[in-house]
């Protein structure tokens, strides 16, 4: 393995600050909102049934829409960024996920109103989501199954859901403001 050593002389810049904070922010974004989040809503999607004695989801449409609302805006969310790497505008926001007051009056631009958009729409994907699971677990329980029957997971994706439920429209705001 060799090394090249002037790349990690001190002074030397590898990348761009303003790149980096692109970067960072847009992959942070995208696992969170675009991975995380919906990989957990489809566990769920499969587990909760099974638990609880489920034929399916309560609301099945619902839970197709929520679903195919994530591609598009995955693609809106990191559109500003692929572009940039094609030599298209100025790159994705280069505030960082949590999108604090510095960076944010400092880096805006064009991208900020993609990234806006996006999070709008994700965030609505995961109420359509969690308000499936809500229907389900509330209405399609098993006969005998109580509340207090309920396996842990159930609970907990129960109280996540209506945490999601009162989160997402102040994150909206948030974001928008």
């Amino acid at each position: 393995l060799i090394i090249r050593a002037e790349l990690f002389q001190p002074g030397l810049q590898l990348m761009k600050p303003e790149f980096f904070n692109q970067l960072i922010g847009v992959h942070a974004l995208v696992m969170i909102f675009a991975a995380l989040m919906p990989a957990a809503t489809g566990f769920a999607n499969w587990m909760l049934p099974l638990m609880i004695g489920a034929p399916d989801m309560a609301l099945p449409r619902l839970n197709n829409w929520g679903f195919w609302i994530l591609p598009p805006a995955a693609i809106l969310l990191t559109l500003p960024f692929t572009l940039a790497l094609l030599g298209v505008g100025d790159g994705a926001i280069a505030t960082g996920w949590t999108f604090y007051a510095p960076l944010s009056t400092t880096y805006a631009g064009p991208s900020v109103t993609y990234f806006i958009f996006a999070i709008h729409v994700l965030g609505l994907s995961s109420i359509m989501g969690s308000i499936n699971i809500i229907a389900t677990v509330m209405n399609l329980r098993a006969p005998g199954m109580t509340y207090m029957k309920m396996p842990l997971f159930v609970w907990t994706w129960l109280i996540t859901a209506f945490l999601l439920v009162a989160v997402m429209p102040v994150l909206a705001g948030c974001v928008t403001m």
